[in-house]
């Protein structure tokens, strides 16, 4: 199990939560709570968990609510990667009524959003948990929540592929196709370009492909739509001299069949495309 990372810095959080406050606040504010509440008004609540599941999200949360009300106190019960059970309190906020009130859907959506994809990752990672594989997510997530997303895919006990088009080279099948075909020529141009430092990774659809990768000392392979007969194989002809990536056809009916074959990844776009949303709320005390 991947350890819990520390929250996102400032400089990170930052325009990401400024912009989903400003979307909610709009050109005018929180009409309602300017309407309805003296500003005197002082607010004790909790923030507790409808459904079981996996906390991630609590960073910009407590980002949000700092920038609409520092002097707000907020008390982290259950930090992020904590399993919850229905009815679980995960945080306590005590201050202005009107600050909590205003920061209350911003606070919820990111805790609702991270916390599906920590507790799809938990699900995916316990079914493998027999293995020595590890689970990891994709750049397949939500324009402008990268970074959030893949610290909620840590903080379910998954790891991260690479975050951007910069951090890695992963030649995939139209890079490849590109190079006329040839799974050599991609490989060679890749390893004069790239310098010591960076990771080069192959995507390769047959057994064919990974013979012709392996002699040009790829840092990984990349596994692409193979069946668990095939996987195995893949992971006997690299003799434990590459590592080894599954990847697609991969749901909670197959990862587990995947993982046994020996392989060391297997990515799963489903962790920041598809995870259902987690039902927190927000109850005065």
């Amino acid at each position: 199990m991947t350890p819990i990372p520390p929250p996102l810095p400032d400089i990170i959080l930052d325009p990401i939560v400024r912009l989903a406050l400003a979307e909610d606040l709009g050109r005018a504010g929180d009409l309602t709570t300017d309407a309805t509440i003296a500003p005197e008004t002082q607010l004790k609540v909790v923030i507790a968990a409808r459904k079981p599941g996996v906390i991630a999200g609590l960073d910009a949360a407590t980002y949000a609510l700092k920038l609409i009300d520092p002097s707000v106190k907020l008390t982290i019960e259950k930090p992020d990667g904590s399993i919850l059970q229905a009815g679980d309190v995960v945080a306590r906020l005590e201050g202005s009524a009107r600050s909590i009130l205003i920061a209350e859907r911003t606070m919820l959506n990111f805790l609702g959003r991270l916390s599906a994809v920590a507790t799809m990752t938990r699900t995916f990672a316990d079914k493998i948990a027999h293995t020595k594989a590890t689970i990891v997510c994709t750049r397949k997530t939500t324009p402008g929540h990268r970074a959030l997303e893949k610290r909620a895919v840590r903080c379910g006990g998954g790891t991260a592929h690479r975050y951007g088009l910069d951090d890695a080279v992963l030649i995939k099948d139209n890079h490849i196709a590109a190079c006329g075909g040839s799974v050599s020529t991609a490989l060679e141009r890749a390893k004069a370009y790239a310098g010591h430092l960076r990771m080069i990774e192959i995507e390769v659809d047959s057994l064919d492909q990974l013979k012709e990768a392996l002699p040009h000392g790829p840092h990984a392979v990349l596994l692409d739509n193979m069946s668990p007969d095939t996987l195995r194989e893949a992971v006997a002809i690299a003799g434990g001299k590459v590592v080894l990536e599954a990847s697609g056809g991969v749901n909670l009916d197959t990862v587990a069949a995947i993982a046994e074959t020996g392989v060391n990844f297997i990515s799963v776009g489903a962790l920041t495309h598809s995870a259902p949303n987690l039902d927190l709320g927000m109850d005065v005390v």
